[in-house]
């Protein structure tokens, strides 16, 4: 992991966040203290930082920062990410940054009673499972930016799992790439590290995440 560490290259890490942005609908990301912030303005995020490596403009901007509802995102572990940061500080989440195989896998028929809904706008794709009463199984998005493809929001329904339903969400999304040589990416959360791994993903950074608690 050391090796990765050393290699994760800010632009490839500003492309998945632009194109993350794009997904979302959320204002692209500026430049702020060496990283990329996002005004999310979400109703329990106010903005985000995304820091490709370990700066003093890091450590400079925690240490401004008193108010929640404002996460600092970095590509290192929680040990390396807790040592940057003051004691008000929490680890919210430790999840990873996944690169895409050169061939994207394709995914069988759906299981009897479900239907796949892909809707593409721009550069932006939604795709939907719904079961035979109309509801929702499985979701995801995707947006295309410069040389990057964003897998976004990926989730199947606890009652749904367990039938290839991640995998033909991921397959629809895929096949609105408009080329072959896009750096696939997505971050992934320890649950669906196990599905992208499966479907030939690997591991290209720890992603970490730290907000300050409201009742800090």
């Amino acid at each position: 992991m050391s090796d990765l560490l050393r290699a994760v290259d800010p632009i490839l890490v500003e492309g998945w966040l632009r194109a993350r942005s794009l997904a979302r609908g959320l204002p692209q990301p500026v430049l702020d203290h060496g990283g990329l912030r996002v005004d999310t303005h979400c109703p329990t995020e106010l903005r985000r930082y995304v820091f490709a490596r370990p700066l003093q403009g890091l450590r400079e901007l925690a240490f401004s920062i008193s108010q929640p509802d404002v996460f600092i995102k970095l590509c290192r572990t929680e040990e390396e990410m807790r040592a940057l940061l003051p004691d008000r500080w929490r680890i919210r989440s430790t999840s990873c940054k996944m690169i895409g195989p050169a061939h994207p896998d394709r995914s069988g028929p759906l299981p009897l009673g479900y239907q796949l809904q892909v809707d593409t706008a721009g550069a932006t794709t939604a795709a939907r499972i719904v079961d035979e009463m109309g509801r929702t199984a499985a979701r995801g998005f995707a947006a295309e930016l410069g040389d990057v493809f964003v897998y976004d929001r990926i989730f199947t329904e606890r009652d749904h799992r367990r039938k290839g339903l991640g995998r033909t969400i991921m397959a629809a999304l895929s096949s609105a790439r408009t080329s072959a040589r896009l750096t696939d990416i997505l971050v992934a959360t320890a649950d669906g590290r196990a599905l992208y791994t499966a479907l030939g993903w690997r591991v290209y950074s720890p992603y970490s995440s730290a907000d300050i608690p409201s009742d800090a």
